[in-house]
């Protein structure tokens, strides 16, 4: 059996440079305001996974089939359809926080939202701190 490989991993791009190449406009802003925001909220400096998410820091995982591997604590990837958050746990226990955080879609680990203009920040940042605790708390975890 062949071995697996993950497609999305750290790359030596440049999250300013991803976002700086990116067509002017209101998603390029927000991608601009998110860096900050993330870098602030997180603690942890930007990186790029793939061509096209921005993730903090990074984690070890264990699937029960016994593949393994790493990815990011926490991201975001303003792609043209949608701007797109990453909380790795998923959103089993923050019924209350979504119902405070304004017009968005979910995903199993991924938050789907229009704009930033469209969701409460600070519920942003309680979500976005919770799921960067609970990986903390039951996976190995990295700062980088």
């Amino acid at each position: 059996m062949a071995k697996y490989e993950a497609k999305t991993k750290q790359t030596e791009l440049s999250p300013e440079g991803f976002i700086a190449a990116m067509e002017d406009g209101s998603r390029k802003a927000d991608a601009q305001v998110a860096l900050k925001w993330m870098s602030k909220v997180t603690g942890l400096k930007p990186k790029m996974w793939g061509p096209s998410i921005i993730g903090f820091g990074r984690y070890a995982y264990t699937y029960d089939s016994g593949h393994s591997g790493e990815a990011m604590l926490t991201g975001f990837s303003p792609r043209k359809a949608n701007f797109v958050f990453y909380i790795m746990p998923g959103y089993e226990d923050q019924a209350a926080q979504l119902a405070r955080l304004g017009k968005h879609k979910l995903g199993k680990s991924c938050l789907y939202i229009n704009k930033l203009s469209d969701i409460d920040m600070s519920v942003l940042e309680e979500i976005v701190q919770d799921g960067v605790a609970y990986m903390r708390k039951n996976y190995q975890t990295w700062d980088e």
